[in-house]
């Protein structure tokens, strides 16, 4: 008995940000029928999730792309929930202009080691010199001069202009130019060793809340702003918009093909040390 109750809590981690907490908006607030499993949630920044990840903490996780490549001996992928952005993506900014060409000649602050940008960034080129800084404080040490330019993955995308601030590359622009896919950011997934059934039973709610916030976007969005940093709600709208999109609610083809071309990239590149045979629960 206590074995099966004990599976019916299923632990669920993703980040604080608005596009992840849409998402799990159904789930968190109660408003779905689970058949009985009990979802207790956790809610930490991405680089910390990353680390946990390789730990197997929970369940269900958010990870970054490129950190599944060190997990997927113990995770699967989920068949939706990504945060992948088709001809956009993490944006390289700095003080003054600068072009591409000079990112050898620069120290770029970074979210993470783990993070899909930072792999996307040095596919692209790994001769620059980088100092990681949290997400949130990238464009601080830019203005301060602490940091050549700064590698954006969350709002600040959407408002790096308005604050002085100049593009140096559009990764998502870039990538999309050279492979005419999507560029995948994360992802959700879950534990190998929950079995197929209940693995694909947890899937089955995971789903049912991306289509509830998508059906109930205004109550979605107003739950997500608890978490959105003092984001404007035009602003948190915006981004959720880039990052709940379609190929959140199924990777399709050039979703699933854009995943396994990143990490076959960051294999040939030398970044990641081994091939990642990429899974989902079907």
């Amino acid at each position: 008995m206590d074995e099966t109750s004990e599976k019916r809590t299923i632990t669920v981690a993703h980040s604080p940000d608005s596009d992840d907490a849409f998402m799990f908006y159904g789930l968190a607030t109660n408003k779905l029928e689970t058949n009985g499993l009990k979802f207790k949630h956790t809610l930490k920044d991405i680089q910390t999730l990353n680390e946990d990840a390789k730990n197997g903490v929970y369940d269900v996780t958010a990870v970054s792309f490129h950190a599944y490549a060190y997990i997927a001996d113990k995770y699967i992928l989920l068949p939706h929930g990504a945060s992948i952005g088709d001809n956009y993506g993490p944006i390289l900014v700095s003080k003054e202009k600068r072009s591409a060409e000079d990112i050898p000649k620069m120290k770029i602050a970074v979210p993470g080691e783990l993070t899909s940008a930072f792999l996307a960034l040095r596919i692209y080129n790994q001769d620059f010199e980088y100092t990681v800084v949290p997400f949130d404080k990238i464009i601080e040490t830019v203005q301060k001069g602490k940091a050549d330019a700064g590698l954006l993955i969350h709002e600040g995308q959407l408002f790096y202009k308005q604050i002085g601030l100049v593009k140096v590359l559009d990764l998502g622009e870039w990538w999309h130019e050279k492979t005419g896919l999507p560029l995948p950011m994360g992802g959700n997934v879950i534990r190998r060793d929950l079995g197929a059934d209940l693995m694909k039973e947890v899937s089955n709610c995971l789903h049912k809340s991306i289509v509830y916030s998508l059906e109930n976007r205004e109550d979605a969005l107003s739950y997500a702003m608890q978490f959105a940093r003092d984001m404007p709600p035009e602003l948190a709208d915006r981004f959720v918009a880039m990052w709940v999109n379609d190929l959140t609610l199924n990777y399709g083809t050039r979703g699933r093909e854009g995943v396994k071309l990143l990490l076959k990239e960051g294999f040939e590149k030398g970044i990641i040390p081994h091939q990642v045979e990429v899974d989902f629960v079907e």
